[in-house]
């Protein structure tokens, strides 16, 4: 291979890594909104009228999402507060 063809083959390479470099996007920040869990005690009384059974009985069947901390009867259930609401108002 002569020397002209690889300085050609060098400027090519140069002029796509140039290009790959200016394409390329910094990662955004995330800005990491807090969650306001609550128990199942305290979403009976966020939505009022609302049993704590019905409350077991919505996240059994997945239709509101939860978290459990802790195991047996020390364990806690914990609901986002954002989620009980929105399926409440009909915006899930």
């Amino acid at each position: 291979m002569s020397t002209e063809r690889t300085r050609e083959i060098l400027q090519q390479i140069t002029v796509l890594l140039n290009s790959l470099n200016e394409s390329k996007t910094e990662p955004k920040e995330t800005k990491q909104e807090k969650v306001e869990m609550l128990t199942v005690r305290e979403c009976s009384e966020v939505i009022k009228g609302l049993n704590e059974y019905t409350i077991r009985q919505l996240i059994a069947r997945k239709e509101i999402p939860s978290v459990r901390t802790g195991q047996g009867k020390n364990g806690k259930i914990l609901v986002p507060k954002a989620a009980l609401l929105s399926y409440f108002n009909g915006t899930r």
